[in-house]
């Protein structure tokens, strides 16, 4: 049910004029429209509006307002200072048939009865009213109730018709009506929130909407039910920001129309795109759907840059929580570097102005579902510079070529890690005309494979660094101790070789002498045998000679 705040009766001492005050139980604002949330109970349910009065007296409606009725008369001094008591406020309703139902306040006054009164005032005053809604109540007893000790009498009228999510301002006054002599609450009516009020008041019951895509059409189908049968239905697409912004896309579907379906065409499924749907009732409630929030990545698809005013931007589409950067991509593509000073959390369109354009610059966004990257100049169309290092008669240059008028800052740096170079030494600023390209000579002892030149350009507010590593070392320095070093292993080597090759000659001079000497001692063997052998067949010769002779 609706609930109210405080309500106070403000009741002067007669003559004296100090106020008197009576507070009623009542709520903070807070708790008013917290609890004009709930659903806890359903709503009571009236057949018609009317008076009530607690039994022994007789009540008669009047429904009347007028500016006079404001106008209030000192209190007389017989007046009970409780003359009103107690006032309590529902809300009730009342149905004409299934989802065909009204609002009415209902309001229950407690009264003191007395001879100072003739009966009460009960005002109704919305916010969106230009004149309260007022009933006047004139009390009489009735011929059975003959006790006049019977003073309290319960006063109810439940014909105060509202809407849903009113906020209403209720009085209940005397007649004649006393100055300072009311009570008063401001009551919040159920919303449409309100399982009862949701399901039965016209303008709460939205409907139901569904959807099928046809994306080779760019088209949604949208089909209707759960709606007031007899009323017309409004579709559209639309683009959620703190409200739902019209794209164009809008439809109706006729209470006659059977299948209760239409199709509406879009341009881009962005995560902010819905559809919403009402009746054709004025002030009707709206239903909305938003099936594509995950599509967030075609959000980063709008990043432009513009020549004239070289400034990069991003405009979001639709409304997003995003982090910003400008980032340099590595040559393997793997990783994009942050540039310092970048980043950006704005909700609105972000802009970098002055840039250094170069095919590696990227925008990079974040969110709490991940990180994507988009790069402009990825197809090299933009103008931009390059260095390069070259080697003439042993002195080693840097070469900066520009297609604009730029400035050039150039340092030596050691490359300890993948992405990090750290600084070692600075090396002069450069000037280049438009077209144009200037060297700068550096030492020969700027060398090695984590040494490297890096430039970037100064004259603009964020500029991707180039870095030349791995620099060979010129003759003049380590070429010329590694060609010393190199003759001299040659020689030493020649040395060795040399070498071998003459003790192996002496060795082989040696073993040739051996051989030799062996021949001649074998022939001089041989010779002596032989001489031996002749001389012993020459005597035995001899002796045969001498014997034939005898």
């Amino acid at each position: 049910t609706g609930h109210s705040t405080t309500a106070q009766m403000m009741f002067p001492k007669h003559k004296q004029g100090l106020p008197w005050t009576m507070t009623v139980n009542g709520f903070s604002v807070l708790l008013i429209f917290i609890w004009g949330f709930c659903d806890c109970q359903p709503m009571r349910r009236i057949e018609e509006c009317g008076l009530t009065c607690s039994q022994g007296f007789h009540c008669k409606r009047k429904d009347n307002y007028s500016f006079f009725n404001e106008l209030c008369q000192d209190p007389p001094a017989s007046l009970s200072t409780s003359v009103l008591q107690a006032m309590k406020i529902s809300t009730v309703m009342k149905c004409a048939r299934k989802r065909q139902c009204s609002l009415y306040l209902n309001v229950k006054g407690v009264v003191n009865f007395d001879g100072n009164i003739h009966g009460v005032e009960i005002c109704a005053l919305s916010l969106d009213a230009s004149w309260p809604q007022c009933k006047s109540v004139r009390l009489t007893r009735s011929k059975q109730n003959k006790s006049k000790d019977q003073k309290q009498v319960e006063i109810q009228n439940n014909c105060f018709e509202v809407s849903a999510g009113q906020l209403v301002h209720v009085t209940l006054k005397t007649i004649p009506n006393y100055c300072g002599v009311k009570l008063e609450q401001q009551y919040y009516v159920e919303d449409c929130r309100n399982g009862d009020v949701g399901k039965n008041i016209p303008i709460c019951v939205a409907g139901k909407l569904d959807y099928k895509m046809d994306k080779v059409k760019k088209a949604i189908s949208i089909h209707l039910s759960d709606f007031l049968e007899d009323q017309d239905y409004h579709v559209r697409l639309c683009h959620k920001w703190f409200s739902c912004e019209d794209i164009g896309a809008h439809g109706l579907i006729k209470a006659e129309d059977p299948s209760k379906s239409i199709s509406l065409q879009y341009s881009q499924l962005l995560p902010c795109l819905c559809i919403e749907g009402w009746s054709a009732l004025p002030d009707s409630r709206r239903t909305q759907l938003c099936p594509f929030q995950n599509n967030t990545e075609v959000l980063w698809d709008s990043v432009t840059y513009d020549p004239i005013t070289h400034v990069l931007a991003w405009k979001p589409s639709c409304p997003m929580q995003a982090t910003v950067s400008l980032c340099w991509q590595t040559e393997s593509h793997d990783q994009c570097v942050n540039l310092p000073d970048s980043s950006r959390t704005d909700h609105g369109k972000i802009e970098y102005g002055h840039l250094d354009i170069n095919p590696r610059l990227c925008m990079k966004f974040t969110t709490q579902h991940g990180s994507w990257i988009r790069c402009p100049f990825a197809n090299g169309l933009f103008s931009g510079w390059t260095m390069k290092l070259e080697t003439r008669a042993e002195q080693m240059q840097v070469v900066i070529t520009s297609q604009t008028k730029a400035t050039f800052s150039v340092a030596v740096c050691n490359k300890t890690l993948l992405l990090l170079c750290e600084p070692l030494q600075k090396l002069p600023s450069l000037h280049v005309e438009n077209s144009g390209s200037v060297s700068l000579n550096i030492s020969s002892d700027i060398c090695g494979s984590d040494i490297c030149v890096q430039g970037w350009r100064t004259d603009v507010n964020y500029s991707i660094p180039v870095q030349i590593c791995d620099i060979p070392c010129p003759l003049s320095s380590l070429d010329r101790t590694s060609v010393n070093e190199n003759y001299l292993q040659l020689i030493t080597l020649v040395a060795m070789f040399i070498a071998l090759v003459s003790m192996l000659a002496f060795i082989g001079h040696l073993i040739l002498r051996a051989l030799h000497r062996r021949q001649l001692e074998h022939k001089n063997s041989l010779k002596a045998k032989v001489q031996h052998i002749s001389s012993g067949l020459a005597s035995s010769l001899e002796q045969r000679v001498s014997i034939l002779y005898v």
